[in-house]
């Protein structure tokens, strides 16, 4: 849902809520007192959510509007009943809510999304237009991915709104020196932050109940895998991505997958890690490849650009996880509770066919319900 563009220099609600004492990237807090002269808020939902780095934010009410900057984020937000209220994502293709199509009642329009990477930046004026209730973002991912100033956050923290969240997709940065969050711990902050803590509790425990599930009938041997992103479509080098313990890897180590770009000293692209070619891969020569891409991905889209282009290259075809047809869609990099769902269920019908074939994991229908409040 789009929200209404204001002036700067509009006065909102929010002009009598000041939040102040948060540095970014340590504890303190970041409070909110009420304007002397502003209306009662008898009948909303104060709390407080703690989420490291930004210490303890106070809310007077359960936000409405917010805006996430990862899909990660997003698909939190949409699990917890909280879809009509995204108003932005940093980059629209990068978020896989095509994948609610699968559920019924469930839909994110992105077509009616703001985007927020624009023209190569981020701008403050949006976050101004936008004037969510909260940001979804860790604040020292705007500092050290997007290039803002502690300034520039703080000074939309006081005008706007908190921020409230943990970069959880890589562990690779070396700015992100403070607590290591999994999805669901993250995802049961922003329960808090919503007051859904019935919908999180719903979602780990059928999402426990399929990881038991999964892990019962994994072979005692699984393999090793290289993830890879291609530097082009149809690819002729990658950058490697390591099955590390962000959350963009939470299905390969659900899977129990061996990590064969570790294991050969390869460096995570996010590291600063380069580029490789089939030449490299070859040394390495993986069980299996997994091929990331963002977007819809379809099985026919993925056979003609990258499937049966390594089939057909002189080096490629020499890799034995082409040889035994072992290169799979790798999925996104962004997943929350639902888009890892898909993309577990994909993965293991990608690794293990004997096993898992085209078999569906999970109840689409049970995911919806839980979603929609029907649990």
């Amino acid at each position: 849902m789009r929200r209404t563009a204001r002036s700067l220099e509009e006065p909102t609600r929010r002009d009598a809520i000041k939040y102040g004492g948060a540095v970014v990237g340590g504890g303190l807090f970041a409070g909110c007192i009420d304007d002397p002269g502003s209306e009662s808020t008898s009948g909303d939902i104060s709390h407080s959510v703690t989420m490291e780095p930004v210490g303890t934010v106070d809310f007077e009410s359960v936000p409405e509007t917010w805006v996430p900057y990862t899909g990660d984020y997003a698909d939190m937000g949409v699990a917890l009943g909280q879809g009509d209220g995204l108003a932005a994502i940093g980059v629209p293709g990068r978020f896989g809510a095509h994948l609610y199509d699968d559920l019924p009642g469930v839909s994110v329009d992105k077509g009616d999304l703001t985007e927020l990477w624009q023209d190569g930046t981020t701008t403050k004026e949006l976050y101004y237009e936008l004037d969510a209730d909260v940001h979804l973002i860790d604040p020292n991912f705007m500092i050290n991915r997007l290039e803002w100033s502690r300034d520039d956050v703080d000074e939309i923290r006081d005008n706007v709104a908190p921020f409230v969240g943990n970069t959880i997709f890589s562990r690779v940065y070396d700015w992100h020196d403070y607590a290591d969050y999994t999805m669901y711990e993250s995802f049961e902050k922003v329960a808090q932050v919503f007051q859904e803590t019935d919908r999180y509790e719903a979602f780990k425990e059928y999402h426990d109940e399929i990881l038991a599930d999964v892990h019962s009938r994994l072979p005692e041997r699984t393999p090793t895998i290289a993830v890879l992103y291609p530097a082009g479509v149809p690819p002729e080098s990658f950058h490697p991505y390591l099955v590390g313990s962000g959350t963009q890897s939470k299905h390969w180590n659900d899977l129990n997958v061996e990590d064969a770009l570790a294991q050969h000293d390869v460096t995570d692209a996010q590291a600063g890690g380069g580029e490789i070619d089939y030449e490299t891969l070859l040394e390495i020569d993986p069980d299996a490849i997994a091929i990331r891409l963002q977007g819809e991905i379809t099985d026919e889209y993925f056979d003609s650009e990258i499937r049966s282009h390594l089939q057909n290259h002189d080096i490629a075809a020499e890799l034995q996880a082409v040889q035994n047809d072992r290169v799979i869609y790798g999925g996104l990099t962004y997943q929350g509770p639902i888009i890892h769902l898909f993309q577990l269920e994909r993965a293991a019908q990608g690794l293990y066919p004997d096993e898992f074939g085209d078999e569906q994991l999970f109840d689409r229908q049970q995911v919806a319900d839980i979603v929609t409040g029907e649990f």
